[in-house]
């Protein structure tokens, strides 16, 4: 009869240490891609950003030469006004008058801190100042 030698290190053990080897080797795999992928966007991002900068500085240079090259022509250059603003309601209904009240559902504006994008023309403009002391907008 031969005698059954048993492992010196117990199974369980042996399991654990193969599966956290395995889990480890996973989570490095993963973490490297996830690394490369996160760099490749925070990369583009700082690309986009670039060249909005790039297009905004171009923009105030131009802009520049145009006020330069009107005054030495003797002109003044009036710059181009808003198109678009951003209405946000600021004050409740207490003691506003009912044209004031009219001019918020135009405006979709029913509550306090509701916002509304808004084209600005002479119309807009006009019951914008009816409405001014209840919101406030900025281009």
């Amino acid at each position: 009869i031969e005698k059954k030698v048993l492992p010196t290190v117990p199974e369980v053990l042996l399991k654990r240490r193969k599966r956290r080897i395995q889990s480890s080797w996973i989570r490095a795999t993963k973490s490297t891609r996830e690394g490369a992928a996160s760099r490749a966007r925070r990369m583009e991002a700082f690309k986009r950003a670039e060249k909005y900068a790039t297009f905004y500085r171009q923009k105030a240079a131009h802009e520049v030469n145009l006020r330069r090259a009107a005054r030495a022509a003797g002109r003044v250059r009036v710059p181009g006004e808003a198109k678009l603003a951003f209405v946000i309601r600021t004050k409740g209904i207490n003691c506003m008058p009912p044209k004031a009240k009219k001019v918020m559902q135009l405006f979709r504006l029913r509550q306090i801190n509701n916002g509304v994008f808004m084209r600005l023309n002479k119309p807009a403009i006009n019951m914008m100042r009816i409405v001014e002391p209840y919101i406030t907008f900025g281009y």
